[in-house]
């Protein structure tokens, strides 16, 4: 799949556009500014596999939209309104996945936004009618994605209304080394989002950088 990552210059939308890219996906890594997108996806370039290094490029977020079968949200949920201001008629249509977390100040304690909806539910708000949002990979640990070799040891919790789009994403855990579970609506993701605030607090009195969730039973 062609896959634009909004905001991929960041260490969540890197690490998950290389997993993606060293396994065939074509990834464009986008940024407000061209150049910014750019050199992102150079320096992601030098760290894969010849073989797969031109699977990986950069540009503006507009223009990674062109024809991109997947648009991923990668940035911080503050700047989450302002990226995707702009973009709505490009997203028509396009599955969006998010995987952007609120957090507070005190990171180790959930925190939700003023309007009392998970930060995906406000996404597809903004997008409006006909959005088809997903959220996933909120409690995956960016220190091991950015290495592709690394097996991420926890499930990814999916939260979407349309079972197709929620499994376009699961097969995407899959290229990305990980196994997607199915998490229910998209009313669901403020829990999924609000569980890494609890993943940081374990981190951190744990010593540790990798918590993460995952599913027994199944």
């Amino acid at each position: 799949m062609k896959i634009a990552i909004l905001g991929g210059t960041g260490p969540e939308g890197g690490g998950l556009g290389l997993r993606w890219a060293a396994a065939g996906h074509q990834v464009i890594i986008g940024s407000r500014q061209m150049e910014k997108g750019q050199q992102a996806a150079a320096e992601l370039q030098g760290r894969l596999p010849a073989a797969v290094a031109a699977n990986l490029s950069g540009a503006d977020n507009l223009s990674a939209l062109d024809g991109a079968d997947v648009a991923v949200l990668a940035v911080p949920y503050s700047g989450q309104e302002r990226t995707l201001a702009g973009l709505e008629a490009a997203l028509a249509g396009k599955l969006l996945l998010t995987v952007v977390v609120p957090l507070g100040e005190k990171a180790a304690r959930v925190w939700r936004p003023p309007s009392g909806l998970a930060a995906a539910e406000e996404a597809a708000r903004q997008l409006g009618e006909g959005a088809r949002v997903v959220a996933a990979f909120q409690n995956i640990s960016a220190h091991h994605l950015a290495d592709p070799d690394h097996v991420v040891d926890c499930d990814v919790l999916i939260c979407g209304d349309d079972r197709a789009d929620k499994q376009t994403v699961i097969d995407l855990c899959a290229a990305a080394g990980m196994r997607g579970v199915d998490a229910g609506p998209l009313q669901n993701a403020g829990v999924v989002e609000g569980l890494t605030a609890v993943l940081i607090g374990i981190n951190i009195r744990h010593k540790i950088k990798h918590a993460g969730i995952r599913i027994t039973g199944i």
